[in-house]
């Protein structure tokens, strides 16, 4: 096992205080309006929320304010072609085909589940991992062809099958294609291509998980038939698992998606959703949030397709029966202890490869090659890479003989582009700004690091190679109580562009010495002290994960300046205030 090293240093970059006239402006009606403090009111105007309407909505997102998925292009067309498919003398076979990581996943289980109250003629299918690899596969289509299925609807994947499309037609199964990547110049001749990423498409929200536009088009399928939106609402558990999963921006729509999403999770959540909270450990009746959904529901429905077959985790997600859920959701949970034995040894592994090579050490990228290397846990293991080595990642194995990877990238620098780049020396990519994946020749791999390393070089700034933490304000510990908290904690659900907020205080003292916990982590009691009155606040605690080997730097009794987010701590009936320290700079 290789001996972890402090973190890297970060850059703090505090976000500008609302100073111009019209900010404060705002600040002075928001604080009117709604009986908040100036700080929390200068907080709601960072992010853009200036009068009392914008609060009530910020505050109170409402189901109204869902787009109208007619909006969106070709959704005439998919619902024409969909409706045609369920025609009483046509009755068609239709496939409900999904990639096979969380937003793949919850996609086919919203849509199938949704979809066979309308129509008997439905199956689906989850391509596998390691025999077909990412979207869709001609294995798939042969397998709808030979079953008799003439309609496939794709979801999390197709925007660039366009060959496999084509391939489709030619054996008589048509597509309608339900995606959210970034489309190539030419996009599959489908029945319909729905992805808010296409460049002439009008659609308002850009930013929807696969799973959001897979409910996008069952939406629009209600409006079509009339069918109450009550019937279709409760699947937004599945669509604030797949937002929460695959990191997108929880803004406008998302926001809306992922707060009810969330609601009804925390108040009537599905079968197999229960049994997975249950066996991720979490409480009996505690209110799960997005950061729960991100590390404690995805990594267990996403291994499944790393380790076996994602089948069994839609399987969960239809479950009816207690039964049949626990027995899933048990055998998903052994899955996904493997996946985290493959994953330490893999990155102790990929860390030492680093280390151990002057110049990888000193690139301004990583990408790494193992043939043996487990192909479910690549990606994790890049971004395990970019915790201790800062730099967009690269990491590849061997799949039915290709090099396979998994690319995630640093905030700042858009990784597809840079792969993009070096498309000439691959067979196939897809992806996004901060993840990717990619399947080339083994052959290949030296050139593609030396090309991918030229084009990171050329393009990376010197920041974006440093760990940023953004703040939103400095804050005395005397603003800090029960209130700020609340309102707070009411600003989620958080995710990217809806951060928690994080503060920074300086001038902060010692209170007794600091504790260690598990030899890694840091318990200090703290308070701050006025420069000029030599005044000392509140005592509070606050936590450090990892920030053990500060301890004797915080003893020399200098000030520090700590930056950190608000929390609860529950412990034997008491509920307290703590803080949760991101860094700390004496």
């Amino acid at each position: 096992m290789i001996a972890q090293p402090p973190p890297p240093s970060k850059r703090w970059i505090t976000r500008s205080f609302p100073n111009s006239k019209e900010q404060q402006g705002a600040i002075e009606t928001l604080t009117n309006s709604l009986g908040v403090s100036p700080f929390l009111s200068a907080l709601l105007v960072q992010r853009g929320v200036q009068t009392y309407e914008e609060a009530r909505t910020f505050f109170r997102p409402e189901i109204g304010h869902l787009h109208n998925p007619f909006e969106m292009k070709d959704m005439n067309k998919a619902i024409t072609r969909l409706q045609m498919a369920m025609l009483p003398e046509r009755q068609e076979k239709i496939l409900i085909y999904g990639d096979y990581d969380v937003d793949g996943t919850t996609s086919v289980a919203l849509v199938y589940s949704f979809l066979k109250n309308y129509h008997t003629a439905i199956d689906f299918y989850i391509p596998d991992r390691y025999k077909e690899g990412y979207g869709i596969s001609s294995q798939g289509i042969q397998w709808a062809a030979d079953n008799g299925f003439s309609l496939i609807i794709a979801l999390d994947c197709g925007i660039k099958s366009i060959e496999r499309v084509a391939e489709a037609k030619a054996l008589g199964v048509d597509f309608i294609i339900c995606d959210h990547h970034r489309p190539g110049d030419i996009v599959p001749d489908a029945a319909a291509v729905l992805d808010p990423k296409q460049e002439d498409c009008l659609y308002p929200y850009k930013e929807l998980s696969g799973c959001g536009v897979g409910f996008k088009l069952m939406h629009a399928f209600c409006l079509h038939k009339s069918i109450p939106l009550d019937e279709l609402y409760p699947l937004l558990d599945l669509v604030a698992v797949s937002i929460a999963s695959d990191i997108v921006p929880i803004t406008g729509e998302n926001r809306v998606l992922a707060y009810y999403g969330l609601k009804q999770i925390n108040a009537s959540p599905r079968t197999g959703l229960k049994a997975l909270i249950k066996i991720a450990g979490f409480s009996l009746g505690r209110e799960l949030d997005i950061t729960n959904l991100v590390f404690g529901l995805g990594p267990r429905i996403n291994a499944a397709g790393r380790i076996q077959h994602a089948k069994a985790a839609v399987q969960l997600l239809l479950a009816e029966s207690e039964e049949e859920a626990d027995e899933f959701a048990m055998a998903i949970n052994k899955h996904n202890n493997s996946r985290r034995e493959f994953d330490s040894s893999i990155t102790d592994q990929a860390l030492a490869m680093i280390r151990e090579n002057e110049s990888l050490i000193h690139a301004k990228s990583t990408v790494l090659y193992d043939a043996t290397w487990h192909k479910g846990v690549i990606g994790i293991v890049a971004s395990r890479c970019i915790e201790h080595f800062h730099r967009p990642t690269i990491i590849l194995t061997q799949s039915n003989d290709k090099a396979a990877g998994s690319a995630r990238s640093v905030p700042g620098f858009d990784v597809y582009e840079a792969i993009e780049e070096c498309a000439d020396l691959l067979e196939q990519f897809g992806g996004h700004t901060f993840a990717a994946g990619m399947t080339m020749a083994v052959s290949n791999i030296e050139a593609f690091q030396k090309k991918f390393e030229e084009v990171v070089a050329r393009s990376i700034k010197e920041e974006h190679l440093t760990p940023l933490i953004d703040i939103d304000l400095p804050l005395d510990f005397s603003e800090i109580n029960d209130k700020l908290y609340r309102i707070v904690r009411q600003m989620g659900p958080f995710g990217p562009h809806n951060l928690q907020p994080t503060f920074m205080t300086e001038d902060v003292y010692l209170v007794s010495e600091p504790i260690i916990m598990k030899e890694k982590h840091l318990k200090l009691n703290v308070r701050q002290v006025d420069k000029a009155s030599g005044r000392a606040s509140q005592t509070l605690t606050a936590i450090g994960f990892g920030f053990a080997h500060i301890a004797d730097q915080l003893r020399s009794g200098k000030p520090f300046s700590i930056c950190y987010q608000v929390e609860q701590n529950h412990y034997n009936g008491n509920t307290t205030l703590q803080l949760m320290l991101k860094d700390v700079k004496v």
